[in-house]
């Protein structure tokens, strides 16, 4: 009796294993798509980085303009093509 126990224990042994090993979750799969998933992560990181420094190049670009225009307009009293300009002095 305790030797068919000892058999069937072994056989399912073997079933769960081989379908550990050559199943639909098979353990080279998963470390495949583990190894993929770090790659996937890695680059999230480089385009975030990427994303946040074009971030500030266009924040430092619209501030930069407003700036010059802002000056343009206070220092040179320049208007753009289609403004009119009015100034208005106290007496």
């Amino acid at each position: 009796m305790g030797r068919w126990i000892t058999i069937v224990l072994a056989a399912l042994l073997v079933v769960v294993q081989g379908d550990l090993w050559f199943g639909k979750g098979n353990m080279p799969y998963v470390m495949s798509l583990r190894k993929q998933v770090e790659a996937q992560r890695a680059a999230n990181v480089q385009a975030r980085e990427r994303n946040a420094r074009v971030a500030a190049e266009v924040s430092d670009l619209k501030e930069g303009l407003e700036m010059v225009e802002e000056k343009a307009r206070a220092e040179l009293g320049m208007v753009k093509p289609d403004e009119i300009l009015i100034q208005v002095t106290k007496r």
